[in-house]
């Protein structure tokens, strides 16, 4: 199961161009990597990390609404004036909304435990960490955080 994010106090963070603002009075319940096709396509990002806050904590100002989804399940928000992944929300992950870990302010204090969906990893990304690998989906882990 992974750890407890190390790190105490408020989270917080922004979108690129700074228009939308988060904030959480309490740590992640943990940080993990996802490799999944609909991650990386959704940031961009080879390998992208994700802190795994509570639904009641994490505050956006201003409020970003109902959100989008494309996926059954799966609802995300992107700021509307930059563009920049902000958050996701899984139904098999209650209670808790999936943040950028590149948009947090203490992201260099959050290191991920966690490396989801492992076997969809591009071959030519090696990262050398000893953080446990699942093979497909990490839900029942996640849910245990």
């Amino acid at each position: 199961m992974p750890s407890k994010a190390d790190t105490t106090g408020k989270i917080t963070g922004r979108c690129y161009c700074g228009a939308v603002l988060l904030r959480s009075d309490t740590p992640p319940a943990t940080v993990a990597y996802c490799h999944c096709s609909d991650c990386r396509r959704w940031t961009g990002a080879p390998l992208p990390a994700f802190a795994a806050l509570s639904t009641t904590d994490l505050h956006t100002s201003p409020d970003q609404g109902v959100g989008v989804s494309h996926s059954k399940g799966v609802t995300r928000w992107n700021c509307t004036s930059c563009g920049s992944p902000l958050m996701a929300r899984f139904e098999y992950l209650p209670n808790q909304v999936y943040v950028p870990l590149g948009l947090l302010d203490q992201a260099a204090d959050l290191p991920p435990a966690l490396h989801c969906h492992a076997n969809a990893a591009y071959p030519w990304l090696h990262v050398d960490d000893d953080t446990p690998r699942i093979t497909g989906t990490a839900r029942d882990t996640l849910n245990d955080t």
